[in-house]
């Protein structure tokens, strides 16, 4: 059972690649249906005084992707963004600066969705009120599918849709890099490493590319 928090000492302890592991074997549980069960009690009270989750996840809002649960995570173990289409901005920027130089995760997870409907409406230019500015962010991840997959560069064509999830995730990796330099610091010092995963809504897995 979970019922110990992660304290500063086996945060300290970590590497960036014993959290991926961490989180990928996790994934392998929930997939299994052999998620570990958790004294959320015990773990509550334990991190009234300070967290120090090993990972921060940027993931998409979908309801079917609840990032805790398809990583079998607990209270205090990783910190999660969460806006449609798994994109940066400004604020998630500052989020995930504060969560790897200040609160000392060493890991950065992008993961996007299979069938992500913010990537559907990007591919299909959808114009709605602040849904047009946010899918503008996903854009760029578009344009580039649109040279690598054949046939309709919309939502109906499958393989554009799951190449533009791909490619949002990837183009989003290279922004984080290109407009923080406070975490492309710390990933060429080996501090945190900032990788990307796309988890299917058909089996549950995360694969990471």
């Amino acid at each position: 059972m979970k019922n110990t928090a992660i304290t500063k000492d086996v945060q300290s302890a970590m590497t960036p690649k014993s959290v991926l592991e961490d989180l990928l074997d996790g994934n392998n549980r929930f997939v299994g249906g052999n998620t570990q069960s958790t004294d959320n009690s015990a773990l509550v009270n334990l991190t009234t005084g300070g967290q120090y989750p090993k990972a921060v996840v940027l993931s998409c809002i979908d309801s079917r992707v609840p990032v805790e649960t398809v990583l079998d995570q607990a209270i205090g173990d990783i910190f999660v963004a969460r806006v449609a289409g798994n994109f940066e901005n400004v604020d998630i920027l500052g989020s995930l600066e504060y969560s790897c130089n200040v609160a000392g995760s060493k890991l950065i997870l992008v993961l996007g969705h299979e069938s992500c409907g913010a990537v559907k409406a990007a591919c299909d230019g959808v114009e709605l009120g602040n849904i047009t500015a946010m899918l503008d962010n996903i854009m760029p991840a578009v344009r580039k599918s649109a040279d690598e997959v054949e046939g309709e560069a919309n939502s109906t064509n499958k393989a554009f849709v799951a190449k533009t999830v791909e490619n949002n995730v990837k183009l989003t990796i290279d922004r984080i890099r290109e407009k923080s330099q406070i975490l492309a610091e710390m990933e060429d010092n080996g501090e945190i490493s900032i990788v990307g995963g796309v988890y299917s809504l058909h089996t549950g897995k995360v694969e990471m590319i």
